[in-house]
């Protein structure tokens, strides 16, 4: 009965390390989305004003 305890403890642990992985890589593509986001409304901003960018 130890033993079966123990596995369940290391697999919650493997999931719990795979959804801290998966939050960082959702959250560094969340601000590559949003970099992109305001260098489009520069760009937009900028014709809406005359100038070219």
């Amino acid at each position: 009965m130890m033993m079966f305890g123990s596995i369940i403890t290391i697999f919650a642990m493997l999931i719990n390390v795979l959804l801290y992985g998966l939050g960082v890589y959702a959250l560094i593509l969340f601000i590559k989305l949003a970099r992109r986001g305001i260098q489009a409304l520069d760009i937009y901003l900028y014709e809406k004003r005359g100038e070219r960018f």
